[in-house]
């Protein structure tokens, strides 16, 4: 994986190539005069090495092109809470309106988490000739998913409405639902899924609210390139008495719409956490506090601010967030004698020592010691919204090497 304080630099130096003046400020006064020789290259350089440049980034992020998303694609707002849990803007906000408990199970095996809605353009509802009420299929397009990513666990994330039970006295059974997720095993026929049970649950019928179940053996979809003919959804009532037949909770669906109904939200929402075998896991942060800065300055190695901002580049079409994030740099002196404070390595100090007497012999660099990583929320090539941890993104440390 590229260094993020590298990748930091080909941002820059996209930016000075495209001749947005008006970004300048970015651009450390220390790292203008290394790219002023660019600008004479001739526009057609410019375009390829931009474009060399970009591409160079996006192998980093995972993706094969520039992601171009529709204007009609919905981000899951699970996933936005997903990232604010775990970035630790929600701790910073208060966290009171996310209405589920960070995954630390499944995020502890994950660097990714990616969200698929339900393909409607592929359901086929089968019903049977004898009226009998039959599971709702639901199929999700997992195909965008890499060959080199390992899937630990999924979750099939359903929207239930509540069942008005008007001026009827319920016993303590009478309000209770059963919903039965299945893995469809076979290719339907006309009025009958052959079905594997995944998960259960009971559930009360007055109330609106997101159910989540375990659908993690269907992995073998991707793992073991098993076919892939979706999911089964059941939903009984406990009480199967005739006036209560029928009266069933009803999963979100839109071929029954309510007025005002915000259907690509409610959308059934099949969740995957995989690992791509490259950095850290998902670790739930606490937000930072932004160091204090000394008074007095020197011109000794240490961390300077920089901030990236993806819509300076025309990422934040793609990139749901963060809109942009403090990465820093290093810069500075490294003087003879090294101070405890510059972090050295002892090759560091040796050398140092050398250039005191040898000018010959370069002094030691300022460079990052500590590097931390950043989650990231985007939109990849297939228009599917995904969570991913990049390491080395944020310099944590200076010192002399």
């Amino acid at each position: 994986m590229i260094p993020g304080n590298r990748m930091l630099m080909v941002i820059l130096i996209c930016q000075v190539l495209l001749g947005e003046n008006n970004h300048a400020s970015l651009i450390p006064e220390e790292g203008k005069k290394k790219v002023l020789g660019l600008q004479g290259r001739s526009a057609t350089q410019s375009h390829e090495l931009l474009r060399d440049f970009e591409a160079t980034l996006l192998h980093m992020f995972g993706l094969k092109r520039r992601p171009r998303p529709s204007r009609s694609t919905a981000v899951p707002q699970y996933l936005l809470d997903l990232y604010r849990l775990q970035s630790g803007e929600a701790e910073e906000a208060g966290g009171q309106d996310i209405a589920f408990e960070y995954p630390e199970r499944a995020a502890s095996r994950a660097n990714t988490v990616r969200g698929f809605h339900h393909e409607e353009h592929m359901e086929m509802i089968y019903a049977p000739d004898d009226g009998e009420l039959t599971p709702l299929r639901f199929l999700f397009n997992l195909s965008s998913i890499p060959e080199d990513e390992l899937l630990s666990s999924a979750e099939l994330r359903l929207y239930r409405h509540q069942v008005n039970e008007d001026n009827v006295t319920l016993s303590a059974d009478h309000g209770l639902h059963r919903i039965n997720v299945y893995e469809v095993l076979k290719p339907p026929r006309q009025g009958q899924l052959i079905t594997q049970l995944l998960d259960t649950r009971l559930v009360r019928h007055n109330a609106s609210r997101w159910e989540s179940f375990d659908v993690s053996p269907a992995l073998r979809w991707t793992r073991e390139g098993q076919p892939n003919y979706g999911l089964a959804i059941e939903v009984l009532h406990l009480n199967q008495t005739p006036r209560h037949q029928g009266r069933h909770v009803r999963v979100s669906r839109s071929l029954h719409q309510e007025p005002g109904e915000d259907w690509e939200q409610l959308r059934p929402l099949l969740v995957t956490f995989g690992h791509d075998g490259k950095g850290h896991p998902l670790t739930r942060r606490s937000k930072r506090s932004p160091k204090q800065r000394g008074r007095k300055r020197n011109r000794s190695c240490r961390r300077h601010s920089l901030y990236v901002d993806f819509s300076d580049v025309g990422w934040n079409d793609w990139i749901v967030a963060p809109p942009g994030y403090q990465a820093y740099y290093c810069h500075g002196d490294c003087p003879f004698p090294l101070a405890d404070h510059l972090n050295s390595t002892n090759h560091a100090i040796v050398q140092t020592l050398v250039n005191s007497v040898n000018s010959n012999i370069p002094k030691a660099c300022c460079v990052p010691t500590e590097l931390s990583a950043i989650s990231m929320l985007y939109l990849d090539e297939h228009d599917k919204v995904v969570l991913k941890n990049y390491q080395e993104m944020v310099v944590e440390g200076c010192g002399c090497r």
